[in-house]
């Protein structure tokens, strides 16, 4: 048995990017920050996460969501390779999105 489930809570970090791979598909793009407080020196550390929505779910994305809203993310992780401008390697762990609440806007 194995699992791959991801559910976080943070603040989106910019507007979502939303591209059509095929018509009438859209799937949007966003950086979502999470914050945890280590030590007994208090530290906040943000960790950055890349989040890929899909379909309709894209849709009220790249309609509803903005930098600063806060968001509940359910989904899995998937991580891929692609070649970059400098013909480099490179490999991306993404979440993609399977269920997610907009909570509210950043004050």
């Amino acid at each position: 048995m194995s699992v791959n489930k991801v559910i976080l809570l943070g603040h989106v970090g910019s507007d979502p990017e939303v591209r059509y791979p095929e018509k009438d598909y859209p799937v949007a793009y966003l950086s979502l920050a999470t914050n945890e407080v280590r030590g007994s020196s208090r530290t906040e550390i943000t960790e950055w996460h890349s989040l890929v929505f899909g379909g309709q779910n894209a849709a009220i994305v790249e309609r509803y969501v903005r930098k600063g809203t806060q968001l509940y993310a359910e989904g899995y992780l998937r991580t891929r390779e692609y070649e970059d401008r400098m013909k480099i390697l490179r490999r991306k762990t993404e979440i993609i999105v399977e269920r997610f609440e907009i909570l509210g806007r950043k004050q």
